[in-house]
């Protein structure tokens, strides 16, 4: 039987697109003010619509904030996984993992720090979602590297702090670019610094797991 495709109305494909400029927009306006110091006409007013046309896709603050929250997650969740990475080496998995996680802090710099301010005031609103989502893959990914241990594929090390030190030196480019872009004596970082950056974290990190010596299969 063939399977039947979705069929996309052009008011179904209008609709995701003002969706999609909604929600850049509340990064941008949660990213610099915080839920408390955002407000629906600023939103409205950078989406370039009308209030009571926000209010129709996102009748609440809330509701657009938790939104905004979940898609980001979603993003990293989708593209960040050890287990659906197809390199056949640790090594591999490895760069296309700081690869993925770098370009997310350069295409999504303000879901990211939206993001960071959930994260550092206690996860009030994504901490259920977290549980559910990340964790599971947290998990799985966290089984792989001990697998990769136990083969002696990598050099023996606390995968849980592995991952945390990956997300910490990736995301400060998104979370503090503004500190970044001072040292750098830069306006603003461009896709360069982040490749730069990508080849200088994903060295050290290869070259403390001892991956590149242990350049056999993973799977």
């Amino acid at each position: 039987m063939i399977e039947k495709k979705p069929k996309y109305t052009k008011q179904s494909v209008n609709r995701k697109i003002l969706e999609s400029r909604i929600l850049r927009s509340a990064e941008i306006v949660f990213a610099s003010k915080g839920f408390s110091g955002a407000s629906m006409e600023r939103i409205a007013e950078i989406s370039k619509i009308s209030k009571q046309n926000l209010i129709y896709y996102f009748p609440n603050k809330d509701l657009l904030y938790r939104r905004v929250l979940e898609e980001i997650l979603d993003i990293w969740i989708e593209k960040l996984s050890f287990l659906e990475n197809h390199g056949d080496t640790p090594e591999q998995v490895i760069r296309s993992y700081v690869r993925e996680k770098m370009q997310i802090s350069r295409l999504y710099p303000n879901g990211s720090k939206v993001f960071a301010h959930e994260i550092i005031s206690g996860a009030p609103v994504l901490k259920d979602y977290l549980i559910s989502h990340l964790k599971p893959q947290f998990e799985r990914d966290i089984k792989l590297v001990k697998s990769w241990i136990d083969k002696g594929l990598i050099d023996e090390i606390d995968p849980e702090n592995l991952f945390f030190t990956i997300w910490a030196a990736t995301q400060t480019y998104a979370d503090f670019s503004t500190q970044i872009e001072v040292l750098l004596g830069k306006k603003q970082l461009q896709e360069e610094d982040f490749e730069r950056a990508e080849i200088a974290l994903t060295e050290f990190v290869v070259r403390a797991l001892g991956a590149k010596k242990n350049n056999s299969p993973s799977f």
